[in-house]
């Protein structure tokens, strides 16, 4: 009878543990958010809240900034190797800019059949844009760490804001290192891709 007992019982105490863990392993460990849930709210801000000096023809001010994979990327490095699109975007885990920069990964293909890199920079530091860029499911281009001197890179382009941020922004420099086309955008809303793809086909 103990026997009988002993074998009916064996799987239930073998699966208890599991049984236990089951909530958990279906729904992840509590800090694992989505990233529509861990998206801060901003709100509706000032459309833009800086005036940029620079203007098609102007040379691109140089930097060298950290990039979420651990490399140096300097802007003159590509000087007579491809054109560059540097966007700017105000800050991580806000809904437009998690909405924004996915979009790119889709129009990379086409920015490079006319030798063109683009480059992402926030004044974000680099836990939290690594953070974010993993909870968006991974970016295809370069992300880059304008966190100290604090928006520094922002500031020499002429878009940072007066709370900190950067405005957003998009700056398309030639192989000689020349601004070409720029835009500031109403940091509330997304920039038409369609415009910067334009102006990405009119370089020669």
């Amino acid at each position: 009878m103990k026997r009988c007992i002993l074998l009916f019982c064996a799987p239930l105490l073998l699966c208890a543990p599991l049984l236990l863990c089951a909530p958990l392993l279906l729904s992840g460990p509590a800090w694992a958010h989505t990233l529509a849930e861990s998206v801060y709210p901003v709100g509706m801000l000032k459309p833009t809240d800086s005036q940029t000096s620079l203007k098609p023809g102007d040379m691109a001010p140089d930097f060298t900034l950290s990039s979420i994979k651990g490399e140096k990327v300097t802007l003159s490095q590509y000087r007579g190797k491809s054109n560059v699109v540097l966007s700017f975007v105000p800050a991580a885990w806000t809904p437009v800019c998690s909405d924004q920069w996915p979009g790119y990964n889709l129009a990379l293909e086409l920015f490079s059949q006319n030798d063109t890199v683009l480059l992402g920079i926030s004044v974000d530091n680099i836990p939290s844009l690594h953070a974010w860029t993993n909870a968006m499911g991974g970016l295809d281009f370069p992300i880059l760490s304008d966190f100290w001197p604090h928006g520094r890179v922002a500031d020499n382009y002429g878009i940072l804001r007066t709370d900190g941020t950067a405005e957003r922004a998009l700056f398309l420099i030639d192989k000689k290192g020349i601004v070409r086309w720029l835009l500031v955008n109403d940091i509330n809303q997304r920039p038409d891709l369609g415009a910067l793809v334009n102006a990405v086909k009119s370089l020669e």
